[in-house]
C-alpha cells in the first residue's frame, strides 16, 4: 500500500529542528562530547586572545560570538540532527508506504580501529566492528527496500512475513520513483528499525493507524525497483 501524504503532514512526521531521539544520535559517547568541549574551549580561549592582543573593547557580536563558541558543545548536535532533517525535507512529495518484511541477515561493520601495543612490545592494530540488521522491505509490485541498522536484542522478534511501514519520498507528484526512505516500523511488535531516528514517532503512530483502518492497498507499478541506504 503505497498512500500520498500532505506536505503538512510530511513535516510533522520530520521536524525541521531537531527532536529528543535525534539530539541523543548526534550527542554520540563520552569520547564525542570531550571533543565538542575542547573545540569549545579553543575558540573561547583564541577569542579571549585576540581580545587581549588586540585591546579590543566587548562589543555585543564579540560577547555573542564567545557565548555561541563557548555552548558549542551544546548546540552541535542539535545543528548535525537539524541539516539531516532538512535534507530529507527537501523532497517535494512523500507517502505512506506499507508492505512486508522480505528478508532480514546480520553483518558486520567496521566502526574503527585503535593502535595498542601488546606484551611483546608490538604494536597491533584492534578492529572495532558493530553488528548490524539489514531487512529488506517490499510488496507485491516488485518494490524493495534495503535499509541496514545496528543490531539491538530486541530485533530477535523480525520474522520474514511481518508487516512493516515506512514513509518515501520523492520528487514526483505521483510517487513512481522512490528517492529515499525513513527508519521502518514493525507494528505487530512495535519495533523501529533505524540508524538515525527521522520520524516523529508520536505523529506517525497516528497516521499508521488511520491509514490502515481507512484506505485500500495501492498498487504503484513503475516505482523503482530497488533502493538502498546504510
Amino acid at each position: 500500500m503505497l498512500v500520498p501524504l500532505t506536505r503538512q503532514k510530511f513535516e510533522q512526521l520530520i521536524p525541521l529542528i531537531a527532536t529528543g531521539p535525534q539530539y541523543k544520535y548526534y550527542w554520540g559517547k563520552f569520547a564525542n562530547f570531550l571533543q565538542r568541549l575542547l573545540i569549545s574551549v579553543v575558540v573561547v580561549a583564541v577569542i579571549l586572545l585576540v581580545k587581549v592582543l588586540f585591546r579590543l573593547v566587548t562589543s555585543p557580536i564579540l560577547f555573542f560570538v564567545g557565548v555561541v563558541a563557548a555552548l558549542f558543545w551544546l548546540w552541535y548536535p542539535i545543528f548535525q540532527a537539524s541539516i539531516r532533517n532538512i535534507k530529507c525535507r527537501r523532497y517535494k512529495y512523500s507517502g505512506f508506504f506499507r508492505g512486508r518484511i522480505l528478508d532480514w541477515w546480520i553483518t558486520e561493520k567496521l566502526i574503527g580501529k585503535q593502535e595498542t601495543v601488546n606484551s611483546k612490545g608490538e604494536l597491533v592494530i584492534v578492529e572495532n566492528r558493530e553488528k548490524r540488521i539489514n531487512i529488506e522491505v517490499g510488496d507485491d509490485t516488485g518494490f524493495s527496500v534495503e535499509l541496514e541498522a545496528p543490531l539491538r536484542p530486541f530485533h530477535k522478534e523480525i520474522v520474514r512475513g511481518q508487516m512493516a511501514e515506512m514513509i518515501v519520498m520523492s520528487n514526483r507528484p505521483d510517487l513512481s520513483s522512490i528517492d529515499d526512505f525513513s527508519d521502518v516500523y514493525i507494528p505487530s511488535r512495535n519495533i523501529w528499525v533505524s540508524d538515525y531516528p527521522y520520524i516523529r514517532r508520536d505523529f506517525f503512530d497516528g497516521v499508521s493507524s488511520r491509514l490502515r483502518e481507512n484506505r485500500q492497498p495501492r498498487r504503484q507499478n513503475s516505482r523503482r525497483p530497488r533502493r538502498s541506504r546504510e
